[in-house]
């Protein structure tokens, strides 16, 4: 597929996703999601991806909705087609998202961002959940996952105020894993893609889920489906290499699977 609203590329394992809209600030457009979620399709058939890095084209990372794009289009309909199902793609992956937030993150481009596994910023960059300015509420995931990444208070004061949250900020009330220069952050992101590229995928993704139902599941369900998973992944070629490269002192050659 040809792309004019992002850039995607797949190599050494791992998928680039560039939203590049940059006089925009990589705002959505209908034409935009269509675009990602034609990405995000192509990734989940490829066996040979092992992990995704998500980020934007110039001065900044996504300002949410382009609210010109809009038209007679609802936007409980907007949330609905095409903001719901990108932020269920991003989380049902199977393997690790690497959100490389470079700017401003605003709206649901905030939210975009928590989606992900792991959020790296640079130092410069900001969080502002804006929907408040415009009489909303923070969608695209953002009453879900701002509350379970600061607790109550902090969440319902960046989403009542709407007021600018710096990536240091962000990082010390651990919103995200981890501010960086802004000259290291390319760096950074390739340094931990290139990682998870060579990393037990597998495991990696039971992690994943596993994290993700702890946030309904009972103790007792959560045991059990810890469980399931080890009975699993005890079987699986990644763990028989992890243990065979231990006992052997080499490094692993992790497939994956």
């Amino acid at each position: 597929m040809s792309y004019k609203n992002i850039l995607f590329s797949v190599a050494d394992g791992i998928a680039r996703l560039t939203l590049n809209r940059p006089d925009k600030l990589n705002s959505f457009t209908s034409a935009m999601h269509l675009e990602v979620r034609e990405a995000l399709q192509s990734i989940s058939a490829d066996d040979s991806v092992r992990v995704v890095v998500l980020t934007g084209a110039g001065r900044g990372f996504c300002a949410g909705q382009d609210l010109a794009d809009v038209g007679s289009a609802s936007l409980g309909d907007i949330v609905k087609e095409f903001y719901t199902p990108l932020v269920e793609s991003l989380r049902a992956l199977p393997i690790p998202v690497i959100a490389a937030v470079n700017g401003v993150a605003a709206g649901a481009g905030a939210n975009i961002a928590l989606a992900c596994d792991i959020v790296i910023a640079a130092r410069s960059a900001s969080f502002v959940e804006a929907f408040c300015r415009l009489g909303l509420i923070p969608d695209t995931g953002g009453t879900y996952f701002l509350p379970r990444l600061l607790g109550s208070a902090r969440a319902t004061g960046l989403a009542m105020l709407g007021d600018k949250l710096s990536a240091e900020r962000a990082e010390s009330w651990g919103l995200i894993w981890q501010c960086v220069d802004d000259d290291h952050l390319a760096g950074e992101v390739d340094k931990l893609a290139r990682h998870f590229a060579t990393a037990p995928t597998l495991g990696l993704a039971r992690t994943k889920q596993a994290l993700q139902a702890s946030s309904t599941n009972t103790l007792s369900q959560q045991l059990a489906l810890e469980g399931e998973m080890m009975q699993e992944l005890g079987h699986s070629q990644d763990y028989n290499e992890g243990v065979a490269a231990f006992l052997e002192k080499r490094a692993p050659q992790f497939k994956g699977k």
